[in-house]
């Protein structure tokens, strides 16, 4: 899949478009917080999203992702925030840094209870598709 860039948050490939958006982490966590974790739904579909449309990767939508984890009583979002950091380190690798197994970081923070600083990490790779 070719990457054609059209401004800072549209990317287009060979049959589609979206927009990447540039989002501030700072805000991005207060919300989460603030808004009691509603916010922080949100931006897991966002992330579900673009990462699975920028890797090119199959696999479940956002919504699907959300509603499984919540059926699955979290389960499901272990595996999801396994598969995160696959796309995170295939989307470095795609912009030619060396990556690490981002993978087995992200499943132990989430088991701590601390997924929101996998969304950071995956939320500022992201942010460099939108900037670059």
């Amino acid at each position: 899949m070719k990457l054609i860039k059209l401004n800072f948050h549209k990317i287009q490939t060979e049959d589609s478009i979206m927009i990447i958006k540039e989002r501030n982490l700072a805000v991005a966590i207060i919300l989460t917080i603030v808004t009691c974790g509603i916010y922080g739904l949100y931006w897991f579909v966002k992330l579900t999203d673009e990462t699975k449309y920028l890797t090119g990767t199959d696999g479940a939508d956002g919504i699907t992702a959300l509603l499984l984890t919540i059926v699955t009583c979290g389960i499901y979002g272990l595996y999801w925030n396994y598969k995160l950091g696959e796309k995170v380190d295939m989307l470095k690798r795609n912009r030619g840094q060396d990556s690490t197994s981002s993978s087995v970081l992200f499943i132990i923070l989430a088991i701590f209870g601390l997924t929101i600083v996998n969304y950071v990490i995956a939320q500022s790779e992201l942010n460099c598709y939108a900037n670059a």
